[in-house]
């Protein structure tokens, strides 16, 4: 009798142990899972005009002893914009961040004017501060980082047949407000970004003006909080 109690408290104790382990196991995973948030925005796309001397000397039209200016004005359009972001406390947070636009690079020069459509697919990671207090009820976030740009021409999209997808390094910064609505999981987005690159050329030494130009992103959008 008393060998069966003995071995029926060891596997209680056992079992006790397992399940707190696991439970403990469930709750780091929880900890885990609540800094983590899925935000999707629809953002306005307003792109800057370049303009700078040809840097090939023997481009068509150009004179032998004048350079060739050319302006390069992308259109501006509307895109998307996924955040993965990992918020550790308030002042600590990392975010990726893929943003999709399409719209059309218009340069000027060689005569006649050309233009070439693109997608422009953003790939950037970043740091991310979220303070603790409010604004008018709103939680305020900054952050900035930086990553790639792609820049690929599309099909029957201008003289894209004979232009090159091309990737440009990109640095950018944010600021916004965000408000959690009906639950703790689920809430409302708005943000100004700025992105900076070098002005694409897509491969062909006819554009190339080696010009940093700007990407402003007003955004609007929901996130989902696991």
């Amino acid at each position: 009798m008393i060998r069966k109690v003995s071995l029926f408290l060891a596997a209680a104790l056992l079992a006790s142990t397992f399940g707190n382990a696991g439970a403990q196991q469930v709750s780091a995973l929880d900890r885990h899972l609540s800094r983590l948030d899925l935000g999707i925005s629809g953002a306005g796309i307003f792109n800057k005009t370049v303009s700078g001397p040809v840097l090939r000397p023997d481009a068509p039209d150009c004179a032998p002893t004048l350079p060739c200016f050319l302006t390069q004005q992308p259109s501006n359009t509307v895109g998307a914009l996924v955040n993965i972001r990992y918020i550790v406390k308030p002042l600590v947070g990392f975010e990726f961040n893929f943003g999709y636009a399409r719209y059309t690079e218009n340069f000027s020069y060689p005569q006649p004017p050309i233009a070439v459509q693109t997608g422009a697919n953003e790939y950037t990671l970043g740091y991310i501060v979220t303070p603790a207090h409010h604004i008018f009820g709103f939680q305020p976030f900054v952050s900035a980082g930086l990553g790639t740009t792609e820049f690929k021409p599309t099909l029957h999209g201008g003289e894209s047949l004979t232009s090159q997808a091309q990737a440009r390094a990109t640095y950018y910064y944010s600021a916004g407000i965000q408000q959690e609505y009906f639950s703790s999981h689920f809430g409302l987005r708005a943000s100004f970004r700025q992105l900076f690159y070098l002005a694409p050329d897509f491969g062909q030494n006819y554009y190339t003006i080696k010009q940093h130009t700007i990407t402003s992103e007003p955004t609007v959008g929901f996130y989902m909080r696991f």
